[in-house]
């Protein structure tokens, strides 16, 4: 919808005669717009491993890529020059609200963090003033969201975590993942922490990257029409064939297309352009199949995902929840597809934000079971054990009180963990967990197809009580099951069960679990027995009971007998054992676990009615009660169980007839077995979560102490945070740096070998004007030495006869005009002496620069040319005839005195004008001008006449003899011409 609401923007209507073109024209715009965009995430080490990649990156790739890289905030970074020398394309400082454009690279600024929206990039200033920052996580995050299935997220060189959260939402959007080996790497946490988790697609060195990634370029992904599904409906179905055999995983209920989505995007990374070959490469690869199998999962979350979802929950759903319940209620809340547990401790920590904002004082709590398909998910999510990166979801608030740091790493705490169960799960055909009064299922249900989803809506109703809360994903709705949810807010999708089914539907669910034998035969820690036991409890007895008791122990071991209790109780076979569990006779042993749990939890009576147990050869029905004493305090804790006889029924008989009511008593008795059956159950479920808990809390206890002890060290931690991060940022500048002093370097040795070729003299001088460098030549002019630097330079012995040099470099610094003069030597050289001023990179002045050229050749030549042209000038002043020098243009450049008697004129007033314009009569000129061109062009005789006029406008004739005149080059650049008048007498 998207690209088609763009496409109305930039296309006129059009007739139907050219719509065809029009919507041609509209995909090659579409697919120039959602180009592939790679972004970048390098810390330490970075450098190096960037420029190994883009110097294997060619420059048409038709990506753009956009580093992300942590930098020192004060200091100017120079990767952009440093990375150009390796690519032809160009390198971009990113500015605000920048435009992308394919086959450039763009440079995140220091101290900024940058994300993207339709294709611009946006910087913001960050709100950490130093410390652990993560600009790659906040980056690919607003990749992934922007650029969805053509978002490639690469993670290189670097310390921490950083990028690792991003690569995960980039996966998530079906994009690519990539990163470097953390063997080539010369800073592996970043490329560790990276590929522990997320699936990576590609893991090779820097150089390797490129040649992968354009590999996989080469096979773009496209939108999967109907027809390309029904073709390939048949390897789609063998792939879940294969899924299921390997994994026993049924994905056939997910959605064709994301399936297509994911299997297209592997096929892409090996290579395969055709499922059927990859259906092959399945059944010969196993391994393919677990990778394959992970990725269909999408196992991304995050801490508070969604911040207004969980901002409501705390706030108003959760407090309206509370007002309901009674005193000690616990809340059971289920979170299907919890992946690696943020979303479970999300709920756990939200709900005793929202317990401590209330205030009211009715002792709830919470029991939270979250499950998962994937068991190495499970794994990791009870460690509850999560990278530093998690600060980026996470409030320091939250951080600090319900969280413990463990080295470079962030553990949920005891008071946390221990309120959620972790459990792997299938939710398609394992039983459900019921009696729920909340239940998370954010982002499951949109990969699956229609028929499943409402499926596991109505199942979810099943287990959540009338008025429980459902959450779902931003991107979910409740569907067409209106009837069993109503809209607590349709914006952040939150529903309340309410209803029944319009029909009742059976599920194909397992209707059992599995249990375990409790234990509860163990041998208990050894008793303290009050000496005074037997009064005890022979006042107890006479004051509340008169029939057959046992005192016993919170674990059924008993203390003290009254009464016959043979009846009801009889050794075990085995090992002797005191423990009314073991004891109990046939129709009592299974009821006292769930009699006992339920009396352990207060001071109220548990009485177990019409119980038939049986005795030697026959039954007995009894009542009995179970009771934990309050009072008196010698004996708090312990239990008393009461047995109470009651007679047999007899049948009843009328007058008339006889009626047999054996069928009524055994459907009755079947029906009291029933319900008791049903209560044991539930009883030993309770039983095997409080041992479950119980080993947890065992095992909390043992890590608090640990805790404990790591709290101490928590600013140092914090210490050691900041000093990494500045150590990333020192060592990314120092990588520049180091690059850096390697082009100065050759820059040096090239302006060296440049001042040596040409000996140029050249002194450098401070502001003082004391030496701060020279070249060898100026050893030549001055008496220089090594230790001379830091000298004045006037102080030196020197040959120049330039005593005024002093002065001249202080006015130069003063006016900064620089001077050049001529001056010699005592030995008699020349030497052009130039004085400027000494200019830094920023414009500043800093001293002055003198250069020495020698011109001793050039000035011997001078002198002798000036010698030369005196005696030609002598000798032009001294001939008798005329002389008339023209340049190749026709202008004068010489005439001499006899000319000006010929001509009548002054030679200044004709040097540098036309000869033919002075001296040609007008009917003449044009063919004068073309002789002289043919002069000037070499093609003349020695001799030849023409007709000029004087200054008077009489016409005399001159016999001219020409002669060329050559440049440096052997041009002939003008004619010197002698001339005689040859005008006859007047009157001959």
């Amino acid at each position: 919808m998207k690209k088609e609401k763009s496409v109305t923007k930039k296309t006129p209507d059009k007739t139907i005669t050219d719509k065809k073109p029009a919507a041609q024209k509209n995909n090659k715009t579409s697919e120039i717009e959602h180009f592939p965009i790679v972004g970048i995430g390098a810390s330490a080490g970075g450098l190096e491993a960037l420029e190994q990649f883009f110097k294997n990156m060619p420059e048409n790739s038709g990506m753009a890529f956009v580093i992300i890289q942590h930098l020192d905030p004060n200091h100017v970074g120079i990767m952009p020059e440093l990375i150009q020398r390796v690519t032809k394309m160009k390198i971009i400082h990113v500015s605000d609200r920048l435009k992308i454009r394919p086959d450039s690279v763009y440079v995140i600024p220091p101290n900024k963090s940058m994300s993207i929206l339709n294709g611009s990039l946006h910087l913001f200033d960050p709100v950490e003033i130093r410390g652990l920052r993560l600009p790659i996580d906040y980056f690919f995050r607003s990749l992934a969201e922007d650029r969805l299935e053509n978002s490639i997220g690469i993670i290189l060189s670097g310390m921490g975590s950083d990028g690792s959260l991003g690569l995960k939402a980039i996966k998530e959007k079906a994009g690519l993942a990539l990163v470097q080996d953390p063997e080539s790497a010369k800073f592996d946490s970043m490329p560790r922490s990276a590929i522990e988790s997320v699936m990576a697609d590609i893991i090779a060195p820097a150089n390797e990257l490129p040649e992968k990634l354009l590999a996989i370029a080469r096979l773009p992904l496209r939108k999967i029409s109907n027809i390309e599904l029904e073709k390939d409906t048949s390897s789609l179905e063998k792939i879940i064939l294969l899924l299921r055999s390997h994994t026993g995983n049924d994905f056939s209920q997910y959605k064709k297309n994301t399936l297509y989505r994911r299997i297209e995007r592997r096929m892409g990374i090996h290579q395969i352009s055709k499922i059927g070959t990859y259906v092959r490469y399945l059944q010969e690869n196993s391994a393919e199949t677990d990778i394959l199998f992970k990725e269909l999962l999408i196992g991304v979350t995050s801490f508070f995902r969604d911040d207004a979802v969980w901002d409501n929950l705390r706030d108003i759903v959760l407090p309206g929840m509370f007002a309901e319940f009674p005193h000690g209620y616990v809340l059971r809340a289920w979170i299907p597809a919890c992946s690696t547990g943020e979303e479970a401790y999300s709920l756990a920590i939200i709900f005793k934000e929202a317990i401590e904002k209330t205030k009211l004082n009715k002792n709830l709590s919470i029991q939270i079971f979250a499950t998962d398909l994937d068991t190495g998910a499970i794994e990791q999510a009870r460690k509850g054990l999560y990278p530093s990166n998690i600060v980026s979801d996470v409030s320091a608030n939250r951080l600090s009180r319900f969280f413990v740091k463990v080295d470079d790493q962030f553990r949920v705490n005891a008071e946390i963990r221990e309120m959620v169960v972790f459990a792997p799960q299938n939710v398609i055909k394992d039983p459900p967990f019921t009696k729920l009064d909340i239940l998370s299922c954010r982002n499951m249900l949109i990969y699956m197809d229609t028929p499943l989803q409402k499926k596991l809506l109505a199942l979810f109703h099943y287990s959540l009580n009338p008025g429980g809360v459902l959450l779902l994903g931003n991107a979910e709705t409740n569907g067409d099951q209106k009837d069993l949810f109503t809209i607590i807010d349709s914006k952040l999708r939150i529903f309340k069960s309410v209803g029944t089914p319009k029909t009742e539907e059976l599920f194909n669910f397992p209707s059992s679990f599995s249990t375990s034998r409790l234990h509860l035969t163990q041998n208990p820690d050894p008793i303290k027995i009050p000496d005074n036991l037997q009064t005890l409890t022979d006042q107890i007895v006479l004051q509340k009971f008169s029939p057959a008791s046992v005192l016993v122990t919170g674990q059924g071991d008993i203390l003290y007998i009254t009464g016959n209790t043979g009846k009801y109780l009889t050794p075990s076979a085995g090992k002797a054992s005191m423990n009314i569990f073991s004891m109990a006779r046939e129709g009592l042993r299974n009821l006292l676990p769930a009699a006992f749990r339920k009396a352990g939890q207060n001071y109220e009576k548990v009485t177990l009615h019409n119980v038939k147990i049986g005795t030697n050869g026959g039954t007995q029905i009894a009542d009995i009660t179970i009771q934990q004493i309050e009072s008196p305090s010698a004996l708090k804790g312990k239990i008393i169980v009461v047995f109470n006889d009651l007679p047999a029924e007899k049948p009843r008989r009328s007058k008339s007839k006889t009626i047999d009511t054996s069928d009524t008593i055994i459907v009755e008795e079947l029906k009291l077995e029933l319900r008791r059956t049903h209560e044991e159950l539930q009883s030993t479920r309770e039983e095997m979560q409080t041992s479950q808990e119980e080993l947890k809390s065992t095992n909390e206890e043992l890590q608090s102490s640990n805790e404990e002890l790591q709290s101490t060290n928590e600013e140092l931690t914090t210490s050691k945070e900041e000093m990494q991060s500045l150590n990333e940022e020192l060592h990314t500048v120092n990588a520049e740096l180091l690059s850096k002093v390697d082009d100065s370097a050759r820059v040096n040795n090239d302006m060296t070998n440049l001042l040596n070729s040409d000996e140029i003299a050249t002194l450098f001088l401070d502001k003082k004007l004391n030496i701060r460098q020279f070249t060898p030549s100026a050893t030549k002019i001055f008496k220089l030495i090594q230790s001379d630097i830091g000298r004045v330079f006037t102080d030196l012995v020197t040959v120049l006869n330039y005593p005024e040099i002093s002065s001249d470099g202080e006015e130069v610094l003063r006016t900064l005009m620089f001077k050049e003069k001529e001056v010699t030597t005592i030995d008699g050289r020349w030497f052009i002496v130039r004085i400027m001023p000494y200019r830094t990179i920023d414009d500043k002045i800093d001293g002055l620069v003198i250069t020495f050229i020698e011109i001793t050749k050039p000035k011997t030549l001078e002198f002798a040319l000036k010698d030369t042209l005196t005696m030609l000038s002598s000798l032009i002043y001294s001939v008798r005839g005329v002389v008339l020098g023209l340049s190749s243009d026709g202008k004068v450049i010489e005439f001499n005195p006899q000319a000006e008697k010929l001509f009548g004129k002054k030679r200044n007033e004709v040097i540098g004008n036309k000869y033919t314009d002075m001296f040609i009569p007008e009917q003449l000129r044009g063919k004068v001008e073309a002789e002289l061109k043919n002069l000037i062009a070499g093609e003349f005789s020695d001799r030849f006449e023409n007709i000029v006029l004087n200054a008077h406008g009489n016409e005399i004739k001159v016999e001219w003899s020409a002669h060329k005149l050559y440049n440096e080059a052997g041009i002939i650049t003008g004619i010197i011409t002698i001339g005689e008048n040859i005008t006859p007498p007047l009157g001959s």
